[in-house]
């Protein structure tokens, strides 16, 4: 789900500015939350244990989707989805200070080998570098805070309290520079826009699940199909295939990831 997501938002990256993406991700999101929230009731959806880490939540998510959809505008989706898989490394390396957890030195060297990987992939210093590959790098590390932020507060509220949060905070920050970048979106792209909510609502329901029922080291490897998505996607709808130096910097990223996930679940 979010490897179409990232291919809709790629559609639209081509056409308008991804700050304008983002706000009308949030729109989208809202507007197709709407009917559950009338229905469920605004003060019950807004209630939370935890509004301080609802509100932080939001904010490292717009801040995770506004750096991700700015590198997809000029990098090819797998590339993007490659370097955005260094997320799990951060999350490991920001547990210590966050969550007092300890890591060990076989976790820190695979973390390591994790950022050789990314290395690979954006080849800085070579004519294949793209400064635009940075952009998913930010975008990781925003998302490994907020997967932190959710690890923590994921038995506190309901899925749909932290959807309808995350919503409303991203809109309202989204909205913020919206005057500087604003343009009407044609017909085809509203459609777009709603199928790119949908997704990102889907998929976020989906992770907040997940979390609810297991534990963040049963979960990690599966983040990793995404590049199988983001290949599948990028050749179909874009023409577009990995190179060798992508390939291999993906595999050397998830193998430090699947190392991580296993000595993770060891220790516990």
């Amino acid at each position: 789900v979010f490897s179409g997501m990232d291919c809709v938002s790629k559609i639209l990256a081509e056409t308008y500015h991804p700050l304008l993406i983002t706000w009308s991700r949030q729109i989208a999101q809202l507007l197709i939350l709407a009917p559950v929230v009338l229905w469920v009731g605004p003060a019950r959806c807004l209630r939370s244990a935890a509004p301080g880490a609802q509100v932080l939540r939001g904010l490292l998510l717009y801040g995770s989707t506004v750096c991700f959809v700015s590198g997809l505008a000029r990098l090819p989706l797998a590339e993007a989805s490659a370097i955005g898989f260094v997320s799990p490394m951060f999350t490991t390396a920001l547990s210590i200070p966050l969550l007092g957890e300890k890591v060990g030195v076989r976790r820190w060297a695979a973390i390591l080998v994790g950022f050789v990987g990314v290395l690979i992939v954006i080849r800085p210093g070579t004519a294949a570098f793209d400064p635009a590959a940075l952009f998913p790098v930010v975008s990781a590390a925003f998302w490994a805070l907020a997967l932190i932020v959710t690890r923590k507060m994921s038995h506190r509220d309901t899925p749909l309290t932290t959807l309808v949060h995350a919503s409303v905070v991203g809109l309202v920050v989204a909205s913020l520079p919206l005057p500087w970048f604003w343009s009407v979106p044609a017909p085809a792209a509203l459609g777009l826009i709603l199928l790119m909510g949908a997704m990102s609502l889907g998929g976020h329901y989906l992770l907040v699940q997940a979390f609810q029922l297991g534990s963040a080291s049963i979960l990690a490897p599966f983040a990793y199909t995404q590049m199988v998505w983001a290949t599948i996607f990028g050749y179909v709808i874009f023409a577009n295939l990995p190179d060798a130096w992508t390939w291999i910097g993906a595999i050397v990223i998830i193998l430090s990831g699947v190392y991580v996930w296993h000595r993770e679940r060891v220790r516990h």
